[in-house]
């Protein structure tokens, strides 16, 4: 029977490039055997940290950490309430550090104990954009000439909120205004022009970001069919499932959904009646690699890719847990992407590797990746609640999301 116990558990908040993130280490009773997870909400990072330190901690302490499937099964259901984005990152910063911890003792990296290697490694996508269609040709051209094959492409920022838009009403409330319907005009344009430039050799992606009505996504899915996306993202929000149904049946367009789900229940239906081609959870946002790898293997008996959410605001241990499942998941899509500055090198040693348009995991037990808690000190988090995006229609509507 397993002598060894959970000693310690603390979340290190921290901001190397602006966005809070939280990492959850987790301390064992062997002197020097420890794991680390991502539980970064970025926009509620001190709700996360509370439920770890207050509430996950006397309930994780002289516990067996490999006992990683119980722990996440009785530690889900201990709030009584669950599927909560801030209860689902705490617990997914538990989960990796378990994992962590499990590829530590057994000497292997986390893709081991997940069946081994499909692939030697991820290719990801970059993010391109600019504010007309050439300034966003350049940008697609740099990340071209850099050998990324995969890129996503937007024009005006998201939603197209810099572009001309129609006249509202006096006396606005303040916010990030766009107009959906110039956008929605706005984007088969893009594609027309970045087609007959730069060809068809190069996979090319759009997020629509939940930012029109259900019927004008429909629309906009089968005007972008001669362009041959290698996928279009979350182009209606959580709420609106019901209508993938029509946009399946109008369209051919490959469709990624998923950022912002948090219950099964969400994507349950979109798998099984095969209404998405991308899976795009967001891996703490469910609970870590546990439900994670479970989602992968639901995805591949309905031919339904992982394209797991890579944005900035996820922490270099999640962008690491992210690489882990993507060479591990026979039904690897494609890996979202946005690199390391020289902070998180210094903050996180062991970071993936990115090299020719794919990133590596290293050889390292466990997740491979380290944490400075000293260096992380000197990046505290801003104070205050962090500002996001408030999208706003011409007429002042609050939108989603």
């Amino acid at each position: 029977m397993s002598t060894l116990t959970i000693r310690d558990v603390k979340t290190i908040l921290t901001a190397p490039a602006g966005s809070r993130l939280a990492v959850v280490k987790i301390e064992t009773s062997e002197p020097g055997l420890y794991g680390l997870g991502c539980a970064t909400f970025t926009q509620r990072h001190l709700a996360v940290k509370s439920a770890v330190d207050d509430y996950l901690r006397p309930f994780l302490i002289g516990k067996d950490p490999q006992r990683i499937e119980d722990i996440w099964q009785s530690a889900w259901v201990n709030s009584y309430w669950r599927n909560g984005p801030v209860l689902n990152n705490a617990l997914s910063g538990v989960d990796m550090a378990l994992w962590d911890i499990k590829g530590k003792i057994a000497g292997m990296p986390v893709y081991q104990l997940l069946g081994g290697k499909c692939r030697e490694a991820a290719a990801v996508y970059r993010h391109a954009g600019g504010k007309d269609e050439p300034e966003t040709e350049e940008s697609v051209r740099h990340y071209m000439e850099q050998g990324y094959h995969y890129i996503r492409c937007q024009m005006g920022g998201y939603g197209g909120r810099t572009q001309k838009m129609r006249p509202g009403p006096e006396n606005r409330l303040p916010g990030a205004y766009y107009d959906p319907d110039a956008y929605a005009r706005s984007v088969p344009r893009l594609f027309d022009h970045l087609r007959k430039k730069i060809g068809f050799d190069v996979e090319l992606l759009h997020d629509v970001h939940e930012r029109v009505v259900p019927i004008e996504a429909v629309r906009l899915a089968k005007q972008l069919e001669p362009y041959r996306l290698f996928f279009l993202e979350d182009p209606l929000s959580p709420e609106q499932i019901d209508w993938f149904r029509m946009l399946r049946q109008q369209s051919a367009t490959p469709i990624a959904m998923g950022e912002l789900f948090n219950n099964p229940h969400e994507w349950k239906p979109l798998i099984v009646e095969q209404l998405i081609d991308f899976i795009r959870v967001h891996i703490s946002q469910i609970g870590g690699i546990t439900p994670a790898r479970k989602l992968a293997s639901l995805c591949e008996a309905f031919g339904v890719r992982t394209a797991w959410h890579g944005p900035g605001d996820v922490s270099p241990v999640g962008h690491a847990a992210n690489v882990h499942l993507d060479v591990s998941c026979p039904n690897f899509g494609i890996q979202e992407w946005s690199g390391f500055t020289d902070a998180h090198h210094e903050l996180f040693p062991g970071c993936p590797e990115l090299r020719g348009g794919y990133v590596y995991p290293n050889d390292q037990p466990g997740l491979g990746i380290d944490l400075d808690e000293e260096a992380a000190a000197r990046y505290p988090c801003p104070e205050g609640p962090p500002e996001w995006t408030l999208a706003r229609t011409p007429d002042g509507t609050a939108v989603c999301p």
